[in-house]
């Protein structure tokens, strides 16, 4: 193939069309002249591999490669032949940052101002990202590069996540060629609910065979990049790999967790402190950097009891094995890219961090992260007692704030706040070994995750597109970042950034930023109204004050007026407004506003086998009072699950035991309730009925459950607190079967099948929702049955 067949092609307009531009008049093939054959898509000469790897919910001060006490020898590795940058920066939240990273374009300008389970219709926050702003994976897929995705998707709306599609907006409808993973914010690691393309698939290990998902995931990746090489070494490769570590849960094998033993007894103030001094000895920071301000309302390590250093302790032990444990797998893929021989030929962008530390564990931190979710603290003598299951099967666990903050180091706050670096700086790494000439320096320039699209296809030698399967492209937002690869001193060509996320909201220009923090990350179910006119906005100059530690509001007020300005006007050219200061509460959909997969239908049925339907995907029964209805068919004392929707850490289960028609209710992994059948099911064909009357009143009140089998009431209970927002992010709702970790510890996992037949089960929800009249409603219907 010929330089100029790789770029003979239009390529600002995609897909390419790659057909022979000559035909023959003759009538066969015997006469005709030798036809040209079409000649495979090529990205021109000399575009490298690309590999983006994602480590979620890491801060700036976590890894070792940026002064952290988590040990990540592969992001030293590749920082020491690459770059690692000082000043990068990312949405303050999940999916906002992927979507920016895949589109180049700002979160609100995609539809993606918040995470895709907190979607409304407002322009800015719907969840859809445009066909107008084609992704990184259809960009060099029409320049003939293969593509995959591996690990967290979280970029399709939840409605969408179910076996019925539409699949346009899962990873292999946005340009990508494979996808092995998950679609949902964050998962399992023991017991994940994963996709090969759009096809649902089960793991064939369980944890006691050493299954974990960061390994799984990273051995699919080693997969297919080795049958790339095998089959086509001539066409580049571009692997997106977006690990759930360190997300909530933190689960890790207890091995990783006591190499780190006694590391942290001296506590998160501590911590910062030598952070800071490694940091300053990296070149990381400039010596004159301080630790930024404390937040306000968290403890210091010295205002702990023995019992909560402890418990904080033993979180940071395993969050920092679960960092080095993500890390060695990264170290095993690339391994592997060296072993196929491609590894220096390959732009590795590797980001530690899609958003700061998380401080949605609460003050206490939580065995449970649904219970800090929905307003509740978890238990520190009860977390104590069980401090040898932490990381375990049993647990779902995230750190307290304290040590979000320390990961954050120097910066202040948290994940969702984008006004402030702790919510935004991450780190990140860049090795390109044949396109690079510097090894282990650092780039100071102040970039943005919407400046690494543009950056690869700078370096993969293709033009932005102007139209993509014949849609106009809305411009690219961010900037090639090539220019500082060989140039440390080059002056910065990104200099203005707004920043906005549930409120928080800030704007970067020229050195200067103007911030205010509206919420605060781990209340995310605030009590009483916060008017954002009552926000206090601060000011820093980052030219002489690089951690935001000295507000200058009160001295500059000029300067705070002009950045106040520029927000606004920045806000309006993106689609951030109207803010929404929501978290929780957007969880749900009828709450948010939004469509969920039912449009509203009050009688949903589903068939034998129905499965894996996300919470928008799933018929809504929280906050309502409703029925579910299951036809079957059984022999003498069936058993197993007949529907059931959660698992461990929240959901709810309809089953049979040993006969006897049971219900589950699990709430936040905390409360459970169970109401059993008096008598048991014959052998036949019979409809059992779940029906639950619903309290009204606030969000999450109370019911009460009746067991029918045939019309007979056969058992009666009351669930004293419900759900009020979601049930869980990484599990279904399954007819036949639960999968994933069980709603009831009354049967195991994997294993807990119904025994017999079931026909259909139906669901007849209250078309007016929660409420008194509702409750009354249905208590006056189960009288009469």
């Amino acid at each position: 193939m010929t330089d100029l067949d790789r770029t003979a092609h239009d390529r600002t307009r995609l897909p390419l069309d790659v057909r022979s531009a000559t035909r023959d008049a003759a009538t066969g093939a015997a006469t005709q002249s030798p036809p040209q054959p079409v000649v495979p898509v090529r990205p021109p000469a000399g575009a490298p591999n690309v590999v983006i790897v994602l480590v979620d919910d890491m801060g700036f001060g976590a890894s070792s490669a940026y002064g952290g006490p988590c040990e990540m020898p592969t992001a030293e590795r590749l920082a020491g032949g690459g770059l690692r940058y000082s000043r990068f920066h990312v949405t303050a939240l999940c999916s906002p940052t992927r979507q920016a990273l895949m589109t180049g374009r700002n979160h609100h300008s995609v539809g993606m101002g918040v995470t895709s389970e907190m979607a409304t219709p407002q322009a800015g926050y719907t969840g859809y990202r445009p066909p107008s702003a084609a992704t990184i994976a259809q960009t060099l897929s029409g320049n003939g590069y293969s593509t995959a995705a591996f690990g967290k998707w979280h970029q399709t709306p939840p409605a969408e996540v179910n076996p019925s599609g539409p699949f346009t907006r899962w990873p292999t409808g946005e340009g990508f060629d494979a996808f092995y993973g998950f679609m949902a914010c964050e998962m399992n690691h023991w017991y994940p609910q994963l996709y090969d393309g759009t096809t649902p698939v089960e793991t064939d290990r369980t944890p006691e065979d050493g299954y974990h998902l960061s390994e799984d995931l990273v051995d699919h990746a080693i997969d297919w990049v080795n049958t790339h090489q095998s089959l086509t070494p001539d066409k580049p490769f571009f692997t997106y790999l977006a690990l759930g570590a360190t997300h909530a849960p933190f689960h890790v094998a207890p091995e990783w967790t006591r190499k780190y033993a006694g590391r942290f007894a001296a506590g998160w103030d501590a911590q910062r402190e030598q952070t800071l001094v490694r940091q300053k000895e990296l070149r990381l920071v400039p010596e004159s950097a301080e630790l930024a301000p404390w937040a306000a309302g968290v403890p210091h390590w010295d205002e702990l009891d023995e019992a909560e250093r402890r418990v904080a302790a033993r979180f940071m032990e395993t969050y920092a094995g679960f960092a080095e444990h993500a890390d060695a797998q990264v170290g095993r893929f690339v391994d592997a890219l060296e072993g196929v021989g491609v590894l220096e030929d390959t732009l590795f962008v590797y980001l530690l961090g899609d958003n700061g530390a998380s401080g949605e564990g609460g003050i206490e931190g939580t065995f449970r992260e649904h219970l800090v979710g929905h307003g509740l603290a978890d238990d520190t003598a009860y977390m104590d007692a069980h401090l040898d299951q932490l990381g375990d099967p049993s647990t779902y666990p995230i750190y307290p704030v304290g040590w979000a903050l320390a990961m954050n180091t120097p910066y202040q706050w948290t994940k969702q706040v984008a006004s402030h670096y702790g919510g935004t700086r991450d780190g990140m790494i860049v090795h390109w070994g044949s396109g690079i000439e510097a090894r282990g320096e650092i780039r100071h320039q102040w970039h943005h995750v919407i400046d690494v699209l543009p950056t690869v296809l700078d370096a993969a030698g293709v033009p932005q597109p102007a139209y993509v399967n014949g849609f106009a492209q809305q411009p690219i937002e961010g900037v090639s970042m090539r220019y500082s690869f060989d140039d440390p001193s080059a002056p910065d060509r990104r200099t203005t950034q707004y920043f906005e996320m549930v409120g928080n909201r800030g704007i970067y220009h020229e050195g200067w930023t103007a911030v205010t923090r509206h919420g605060v990350p781990w209340q995310m179910v605030p009590e009483g109204d916060r008017p954002f006119d009552d926000d206090v906005w601060e000011l820093y100059d980052t030219t002489t004050d690089w951690t935001q530690a000295y507000d200058l509001a009160a001295d500059r007020p000029d300067k705070l007026r002009e950045l106040q300005e520029l927000f606004v006007v920045e806000a309006e050219r993106y689609n951030v407004f109207p803010l929404d200061d929501r978290v929780t509460e957007r969880e749900n959909p009828q709450i948010a506003g939004r469509l969920d997969l039912h449009h509203g239908r009050t009688s949903i049925a589903l068939g034998a086998g129905a499965g894996r339907l996300s919470e928008d995907a799933a018929p809504n029964v929280k906050n309502r009072s409703h029925a579910v209805i299951v036809d079957l068919e059984c022999g003498d004392s069936p058993d197993g699950v007949l529907v059931a929707q959660g698992g461990r850490f929240g959901g709810w289960s309809l089953y049979c035991r040993g006969g006897l028609l049971t219900y589950a209710y699990n709430c936040y992994g905390r409360d459970r309730t169970l109401v059993r059948a008096t008598k048991p099911l014959t052998s036949g064909q019979h409809e059992v009925a779940m029906r639950f009357a619903y309290d009204g009143g606030p969000p999450g009140s109370g019911g009460v459950v009746r067991l029918e089998i045939d019309g007979e009431v056969v058992g009666e209970g009351r669930v004293e607190r419900t759900t009020a927002y979601y049930f869980s992010f990484d599990e279904t709702l399954n007819v036949g079967v639960d999968r994933g970790t069980p709603v009831s510890e009354e049967y195991a996992p994997g294993t807990n099948a119904f025994t017999d037949t079931i026909h259909r089960v139906r669901f007849d929800l209250d078309a007016d929702g929660a409420g008194p009249t509702n409750a009354e409603r249905m208590r006056t219907r189960l009288a009469h049955h």
